[in-house]
């Protein structure tokens, strides 16, 4: 069993911020299938699809960012999950627009959801996907509370297209496979 996590704030307010490009994506990947989230027994919502005969659970966590690490505890401990099985899917303004990275394990990079989930797993070690909502600002809390720009949201839905296809990627062939074809990929000012 795997387990996507994407991280973001649950107020309506948040929905289309940089900081909630976590919510976006695994919204993105399950869309397809017609199965609405429903509340866990914890901090967060989740839903469950079978992917090739592969259970696939998919939460969002609902402690808004800074406190993300006590929801994925909470989904370890109920679910029985083992870090391994984790792909916290998260914001990173070190990147470019529309980058991706895929890391096995690190640090949390500035990134307060990370760092909370560092903390309460006690642990670096688990997979995450980075992408990129750029990094050209000059406060970062508000440019991650900021909705896209209108130029960011044209490239949004060809870049949750290959998201998917990047989650997917994971689950079929591994972290290191994934990390070697999708890290720093990214939709140019000039197309793909």
């Amino acid at each position: 069993m795997h387990a996507l996590i994407g991280l973001g704030n649950p107020a309506n307010r948040y929905d289309d911020t940089r900081h909630n490009i976590g919510y976006l994506i695994v919204d993105h990947f399950s869309g397809v299938k017609n199965i609405p989230f429903k509340p866990g027994k914890g901090d967060y919502y989740y839903k469950e699809l079978d992917l090739n005969d592969q259970p696939v659970l998919i939460f969002k966590p609902t402690t808004y960012m800074n406190k993300s690490g006590r929801a994925v505890r909470q989904i370890l401990e109920y679910f029985s999950l083992s870090v391994d099985q984790l792909l916290i899917i998260c914001d990173d303004f070190n990147l470019p627009f529309g980058a991706f990275r895929f890391r096995m394990k690190g640090s949390d990079g500035g990134h307060k959801g990370l760092k909370s989930i560092i903390y309460q797993l006690q642990t670096e070690d688990f997979n995450r996907f980075r992408f990129g909502i750029g990094d050209e600002f000059s406060d970062a809390t508000s440019f991650v509370l900021e909705s896209f720009s209108k130029k960011e949201f044209t490239k949004l839905n060809d870049l949750l297209l290959i998201s998917t296809e990047a989650i997917h990627h994971w689950l079929e062939q591994g972290i290191e496979r994934t990390m070697n074809k999708y890290n720093r990929q990214f939709i140019s000012e000039n197309g793909k």
